[in-house]
């Protein structure tokens, strides 16, 4: 019994272990190399149904009714967007030495993220408002559509393709986690309601399936970090500066919060961040060791979630 409540209580740290360790046994033992391979083109393939799965299973428990703009949002896309602004001016003013490029774009790659897609699955463990956490994820995807693309080219030569293509590849990628597990999630509730109940029936199970993804995510971090040719001195770096960063984000975004009421929808919303389109922006139009950032966060993010499920279960 206390095994079982112990996972219940630190589930996503223990799955961030989960997913550090079972990559490293594969990485370390040579006999497993094969079977790593192959296990890796797996994880590549169920990876966006695992996603898609884990918002649609969140989406059928929403109220669409409900899924309207509130004065929160604006504060934390106005506060997300001059973040943005000074980063980039940062970047601009430190472009002559190297290292220092790297780090600040690795700041970047995490503050123009949109927000998590799986934020409406801990708003509602911690007594959050699911539906407006909710209309700020798809808000804030459509933001970060149009800042990246208006935004990496520049700071990069070596990108060539146009804002409009960027745009609409980053808006496909999107739709694929936000848009379709949002649709099917109203269609079910409206012409599948049998199927709607069992699922909302089935207890935390967004959560036990955001937990298996973050295990997922964590073993993908580990492998950036082992494969990166940076020196350890600049990826401690980074790892520092995403952790102070998250701590960052996630006060300013409670403290705008607090000021409309909802303190714990606005932590929610400013920390945390669709990490693996971070990643895979940083990949494709930044220098790749950036994402190490976007990785390292994902990490801190969840820690601190972990420690409010475990004040919010203490005090309830």
């Amino acid at each position: 019994m206390k095994l079982k409540q112990f996972l219940k209580d630190w589930t996503l740290p223990v799955a961030i272990a989960v997913g550090t360790v079972v990559y490293l046994m594969f990485y370390l033992v040579p006999f497993l190399d094969g079977a790593g391979d192959m296990l890796g083109q797996v994880v590549d393939t169920i990876f966006p149904f695992m996603v898609f799965s884990t918002l649609f299973s969140t989406y059928c428990r929403i109220d669409f009714h409900q899924m309207r703009p509130h004065r929160w949002h604006v504060g934390i896309l106005v506060t997300q967007v001059a973040l943005v602004a000074l980063n980039v001016w940062v970047i601009f003013c430190v472009e002559g030495n190297p290292e220092q490029k790297l780090l600040w774009e690795s700041v970047l790659t995490c503050i123009i993220g949109p927000a998590a897609t799986a934020a409406p699955v801990v708003t509602a463990k911690i007594g959050g408002n699911i539906n407006t956490m909710t209309a700020y994820v798809v808000i804030s995807a459509f933001a970060s559509a149009l800042m990246i693309p208006a935004v990496f080219p520049l700071l990069e030569r070596g990108v060539s393709t146009g804002f409009w293509a960027v745009f609409m590849i980053i808006l496909q990628k999107l739709a694929m986690v936000l848009v379709a597990p949002l649709v099917l999630g109203w269609l079910v509730q409206h012409y599948a309601k049998r199927l709607c109940a069992w699922i909302v029936s089935i207890p935390d199970l967004s959560f036990y399936l955001w937990a298996a993804q973050l295990a997922v995510t964590s073993g993908v971090t580990v492998r950036n970090i082992v494969h990166s040719d940076a020196a350890w001195r600049t990826l401690l770096m980074i790892a520092m500066l995403s952790l102070i960063l998250c701590f960052v984000l996630f006060l300013m975004g409670r403290w705008i919060g607090h000021q409309f009421g909802d303190e714990i929808d606005g932590g929610q919303a400013s920390f945390q961040k669709n990490t693996a389109l971070s990643i895979w922006v940083a990949y494709t139009y930044l220098n790749p060791v950036a994402s190490v950032g976007a990785g390292c966060y994902v990490l801190w993010q969840n820690i601190v979630n972990s420690l409010e499920l475990y004040e919010y279960r203490k005090k309830h």
